[in-house]
């Protein structure tokens, strides 16, 4: 497959996204010891002439914000020679209005339709949580609060989805369990306390940026005087963070975070904190909805 230069530009390993391209297409193409026709697109095949080539366009149905074009469209380029002629109308972070036509590909037909289904769900996918993304930040802008999400990703996607995120307008909080130390209810449970597990990080990981989930006052408190500068303030009602934003006093980053919702997203934000953590970014977000048209002849 030849890498797109956009894929480096966007922060994504293109090792990483060709390796998850080959796993979309042997999801619909099949592998050895699926069957005898594993590797084949039997109704391409069978109803389009080898030597057939036309050209498709990817078009809008709905509109949004579009992200992961260039690993939608390396989909495309996995088949090899005769490589597919691709132009691209819209860039990720673009917004779209329903029938805009994206990008444009001139290919072997059969090749068009082989792609067509894991390039779209690729792309819908991260345009949706572009999309998403880019709501939540709307609705805070002017407060100062930043939004994030979280690891509630779907497996073998975190990458392409955190990428959609800051496409949106938001913010990563961490790549998995080995960039961020975030002591929450059940380490602290079961290190017998905030400060014995913050110790404990510190002992064993200490360049590690350190994060605590607090759900008190006085547990924001104890953390801000045994030297977190991040906590993580769970499941408070906006009163409650306000008592927290006076209590710390700038000397930890805040965070808002579980259940929040978007209608409420300014409320919290005007609480005083530093970001809103959520889940529902990746987790809920709806696709956008994207479509794969050939042209007439």
């Amino acid at each position: 497959m030849t890498h797109d230069p956009r894929i480096a530009d966007s922060g994504l390993n293109p090792d990483w996204v060709g390796e998850l391209v080959a796993r979309a297409l042997a999801e619909d193409l099949g592998l050895p010891g699926d069957g005898p026709h594993a590797g084949h697109d039997v109704t391409g095949e069978a109803t389009i002439p080898a030597g057939q080539v036309d050209t498709a366009e990817i078009v809008a149905r709905a509109a949004g914000i579009v992200a992961g074009l260039s690993v939608a469209l390396a989909v495309f380029g996995s088949y090899g020679p005769p490589e597919a002629e691709i132009s691209v109308s819209r860039s990720d972070g673009d917004f779209v209005a329903r029938g805009d036509i994206v990008a444009t590909i001139t290919a072997p037909t059969r090749t068009i339709l082989a792609a067509e289904r894991t390039a779209l769900n690729l792309l819908c996918r991260a345009s949706g949580i572009a999309t998403l993304t880019r709501a939540w930040v709307d609705a805070v802008h002017g407060t100062g609060a930043q939004i994030l999400d979280t690891r509630k990703t779907t497996p073998g996607l975190r990458a392409l989805e955190k990428y959609a995120v800051r496409v949106g307008g938001g913010q990563n909080k961490r790549r998995g369990l080995y960039d961020v130390a975030m002591i929450k209810d059940n380490h602290v449970l079961a290190a017998g306390g905030v400060v014995p597990a913050m110790q404990r990080v510190r002992e064993h990981f200490p360049d590690v940026t350190l994060q605590v989930e607090v759900t008190t006052v006085d547990m924001a408190g104890e953390a801000v005087e045994a030297g977190a500068t991040f906590l993580l303030c769970d499941n408070m009602i906006p009163e409650l963070l306000r008592e927290v934003v006076l209590a710390v006093g700038g000397r930890a980053e805040l965070e808002a975070t579980g259940g929040l919702r978007i209608e409420r997203a300014r409320e919290y934000a005007e609480t005083g904190v530093d970001y809103l953590s959520v889940g529902a970014l990746t987790h809920s977000a709806p696709i956008l909805d994207l479509a794969l048209d050939l042209r007439s002849a």
